[in-house]
């Protein structure tokens, strides 16, 4: 075992341990009893239905996680990505042919492996807890069309980027991070027109009074806003959500038709203030400028390990190529891509504070932003009581009493 299997080894065992341990402290919160914020709120029985639900999630998202750590140690260590390469070298020529077959296969391998748990855990666990609403039908063409995409988009992503690495020299990662950085902004413009309709339905918001205190709000914070559109999220799920996505004359802000059959006008009215504060904080766009900037460090780096004979010893290579490469550098890169995790997640937390702010300040009613949340995490029984540590690992958003206690600090 050279020091590159060493590194990587050890970087996927550490990254196991820190996941249990803070696992294991986050159900020992759910000891703590019902916060007095939500008295009235939850009910003894939705209060413990909702711990139920964080507990089952938990150690189903364990079992998955170490399964997935096992197959691949198991991948690695018996010479399985070798014995993959050298097959497809007699029957395919060319690097970016195979390239694409090579990465398509693993992609293929990993999707068979993990489709148990993703039915196991939309139609049991989702569906014992009054989640699930999608059909069987729903779920092969969901995966039908993720297909498609992975084939369209993925196949022009990843030829792109073998053929730069193949044949761009010594500035390879350069024109790369330029390429790909273009083709990213391309997608963000034109997802939602073209592709999240392929999955979900989205539907102008009909005229009324929630349409004219929305659009009402939308002109008094200057946010140039044609229509706000109605997603069929309950297709899918019982859980309720919001986003805006998009840019320019692309943007767009959808509204689960769950969150609207739960939420009063004005509750609403908050949490499209809070969506809208993201973009009026210009959190889309820096969030896009640190992603830009990691992809260009990511590629560098890349260029750099793609020469290096080691990382291809560690997992029993006969012969280096740039798509192998690219691979074997994602888990050497993944005690940093953790490190950076912290930092984003972080950073987003940030981010929720201040649209709550500016949602608050806005719409000149911070109690029907907290009722909207709480009503949001009744009915995604949601963890009231997350551990500090886990929280630091994992949540983007901030723990919803802390949100609560910030917006009444306005």
């Amino acid at each position: 075992m050279n020091i590159y299997a060493f590194i990587i080894l050890a970087a996927l065992l550490l990254n196991s341990l820190i996941s249990i341990i803070s696992e294991m402290l986050n159900l020992s919160s759910l000891k703590q009893g019902l916060p007095e914020e939500f008295n009235g709120v939850y009910d003894s029985e939705a209060y413990r239905k909702s711990q139920e639900y964080t507990m089952i999630k938990t150690k189903f998202g364990l079992l998955v996680e170490f399964f997935d750590l096992g197959v691949l140690l198991v991948f690695w260590f018996s010479g399985a990505f070798n014995a993959l390469d050298q097959f497809l070298r007699g029957i395919l020529s060319g690097p970016i042919q195979l390239g694409l077959a090579y990465i398509g296969i693993l992609m293929l391998l990993k999707f068979i492996v993990s489709l148990p748990f993703s039915l196991y855990s939309t139609f049991v666990i989702e569906e014992r807890f009054g989640f699930n609403r999608t059909t069987p039908k729903t779920f092969v063409l969901d995966v039908l069309k993720g297909f498609c995409l992975a084939i369209l988009l993925g196949g022009v992503f990843m030829s792109l980027v073998l053929a730069l690495f193949e044949y761009g020299g010594s500035l390879a990662w350069l024109y790369c991070w330029a390429a790909v950085t273009l083709f990213t902004l391309l997608v963000q413009f034109i997802a939602p027109t073209w592709i999240m309709p392929l999955f979900n339905k989205f539907e102008a918001l009909e005229d009324g009074d929630l349409k004219e205190k929305i659009m009402a709000y939308a002109r008094s914070v200057k946010f140039s806003l044609e229509n706000v559109f109605v997603i069929d999220g309950s297709k899918r799920s019982n859980k309720s959500n919001a986003f805006f996505t998009g840019f320019g004359k692309h943007k767009r802000i959808a509204l689960f038709d769950t969150l609207i059959d739960r939420q009063t006008d004005d509750e609403l009215v908050a949490v499209l203030a809070h969506e809208i504060g993201h973009y009026q904080k210009k959190h889309i766009l820096k969030g896009m400028l640190i992603s830009i900037l990691h992809m260009g460090v990511m590629f560098y780096l890349v260029s750099i390990f793609l020469t290096h004979k080691g990382l291809f010893d560690a997992f029993y290579m006969e012969q280096g190529s740039i798509y192998v490469g690219l691979i074997f550098f994602g888990l050497l890169f993944s005690p940093i891509e953790m490190v950076l995790s912290l930092f984003i997640n972080k950073m987003s937390r940030v981010n929720e504070y201040e649209a709550d702010a500016f949602a608050v300040e806005t719409s000149k009613d911070g109690e029907a932003l907290i009722t909207a949340l709480k009503k949001l995490s009744v009915h995604n029984l949601a963890n009231l009581t997350p551990h500090p540590f886990y929280v630091f690992l994992n949540y983007s958003h901030p723990p919803l009493l802390e949100r609560i206690r910030a917006i009444r600090s306005l």
